[in-house]
C-alpha cells in the first residue's frame, strides 16, 4: 500500500537525519538574532513556501528580523526580468545591504548546484552571503549540493526512496524548522494552541 510505503520512507528519513546537525544549526541560528543580525530565508518553488511560512514563525516565535525575498512578487519579477534570473536573490541581498552579522537559510532539495547549473540564483546568494562573511544554514537533500558545502550548519535530509527525493525532502524540511522555532535555544514565545492548552491547565 502506497500509503504505508510512504509513512515507512519518511520514518527512515527522520531516523537518518543528524540530530547533532540540528543542534548546531539552533545554536548558529540563534548566534545570527543575538549578534543583532537579520535572517534572509530563500526557496524555490514548494521551498519558496516553506521560506515564507518559516519567515512567519522566525519572526513571530523566535524574534528575528527576518525576510522572505520571494514574498514581494513585484520585486521578484522585476528582478527576473531587468537582471535574469540568476541574480534575482543576490542583487536582492545587495539592496538589502547584506553584512556579516546576518544569516542565510536556504530551504532546497538538491542544495544548489555550479556544475550542473542548478538553482543558479540559490548559488549565486550563497557566493555573495561567503564572500560578505554571513552566516549560511540551510535544510537540503541528497547529498547537499553547493549549500552543503559553504554552509556553516546545514541539516541533510538522506535519500532514502529514490522516487520520492523531493516529497520527502520538502515534507522533512517543514518537521526540521518546526523543530527549531520550538528549540529552546531560538523559542522566546509558544505557539498560540501551546498557550492556550498551558492557560488551560493552570
Amino acid at each position: 500500500m502506497f500509503t504505508e510505503h510512504f509513512f515507512e520512507v519518511s520514518k527512515k528519513a527522520i531516523d537518518a537525519i543528524d540530530p547533532a546537525s540540528v543542534e548546531k544549526m539552533a545554536v548558529t541560528l540563534a548566534a545570527v538574532r543575538d549578534g543583532g543580525g537579520r535572517l534572509f530565508i530563500l526557496g524555490l518553488g514548494g521551498s519558496a513556501g516553506h521560506a515564507s511560512h518559516a519567515t512567519n514563525d522566525f519572526r513571530k516565535i523566535c524574534g528575528f528580523e527576518a525576510y522572505c525575498p520571494t514574498d514581494n512578487v513585484s520585486e521578484l519579477t522585476a528582478r527576473i526580468n531587468d537582471e535574469g534570473w540568476e541574480g534575482t536573490f543576490s542583487t536582492w541581498l545587495q539592496s538589502s545591504r547584506l553584512k556579516a552579522e546576518d544569516g542565510l537559510l536556504i530551504f532546497s532539495v538538491g542544495g544548489g548546484s555550479i556544475d550542473p547549473p542548478v538553482s543558479a540564483n540559490i548559488v549565486r546568494a550563497l557566493e555573495l552571503a561567503k564572500a560578505r562573511g554571513a552566516m549560511i544554514t540551510g535544510i537540503v537533500g541528497r547529498n547537499g549540493g553547493f549549500t552543503a558545502q559553504v554552509a556553516d550548519a546545514c541539516v541533510i535530509v538522506p535519500t532514502v526512496d529514490a522516487e520520492l527525493i523531493t516529497p520527502i525532502v520538502e515534507g522533512l524540511a517543514a518537521v526540521v524548522w518546526h523543530l527549531l522555532v520550538s528549540h529552546p535555544a531560538l523559542a522566546m514565545s509558544k505557539g498560540h494552541w501551546e498557550q492556550i492548552t498551558r492557560e488551560a491547565a493552570e
